[in-house]
């Protein structure tokens, strides 16, 4: 016993060393394979949430132009915007909606928002938008609360100014500028921005204002074309 028990022992001690590798070997592999698929699945529930909100997003921007549109009272043709002018030489935008669509040349767009710009460029699938922001951009317009009129002319990616109201007129910060409805454009009482600034220029007749479009032109997912002859 005492020559063979050791012998026994180292032998049970070798056997029960390996069963519990082994079946530690065998727990780490259906460890790993759970974690993996726990892995997939949080992976796959991330990805499906965000599609989901994605979709919210785009259920809130739609609800909001069906409203919008409820308030024009005119014909309106709705476009998702593909792209931006490649050139860089203008601020404009190409919505997938065209001739077949019934869109011509000077339609106002808009969105939930107010002014977006106006349609300068069109073939049978597709419109170029010539955006509020844009030097070429012309609109008249009003300040709602006191009725002054003035020209809105893109400025920079984020400003407009708003010309040819004189030095007598009243205009603060923070006014709503709207459309006047003149020019054959626009329809009256569209929102346009808000005054950011108002200067006066010695021995100028007209104020030097800058307006803030109500629209976020860096963010123009959809839009709404008003049909019009």
């Amino acid at each position: 016993m005492e020559l063979t028990a050791p012998f026994q022992k180292l032998v049970q001690s070798t056997i029960s060393t390996t069963q519990r590798i082994w079946s530690g070997y065998f727990y780490l592999v259906n460890l790993r394979e759970e974690n993996l698929e726990l892995r997939r699945e949080n992976d796959s529930l991330m990805m499906e949430n965000a599609r989901y909100r994605e979709m919210l997003a785009t259920h809130e921007r739609l609800k909001k132009l069906l409203q919008f549109k409820q308030t024009i009272n005119r014909p309106v043709v709705a476009a998702p915007v593909i792209g931006r002018d490649p050139s860089g030489w203008f601020k404009s935008v190409i919505i997938d909606k065209g001739i077949q669509a019934g869109i011509k040349l000077n339609m106002p767009v808009v969105n939930a928002f107010g002014v977006v710009g106006r349609v300068v460029s069109v073939s049978p699938h597709y419109a170029k938008v010539l955006l509020i922001i844009d030097q070429n951009s012309a609109v008249d317009c009003l300040i709602q609360r006191s009725r002054d009129r003035g020209m809105v002319k893109g400025l920079s990616n984020e400003i407009c100014k708003l010309d040819y109201v004189v030095e007598t007129s009243d205009v603060r910060a923070s006014d709503v500028v709207v459309t006047s409805g003149l020019g054959g454009v626009f329809p009256k009482g569209l929102p346009v921005g808000k005054v950011l600034r108002v200067k006066k220029i010695s021995g100028e007749l007209f104020k030097d204002i800058e307006v803030v479009p109500t629209v976020d032109l860096s963010k123009l997912e959809e839009v709404l074309v008003i049909l019009k002859e």
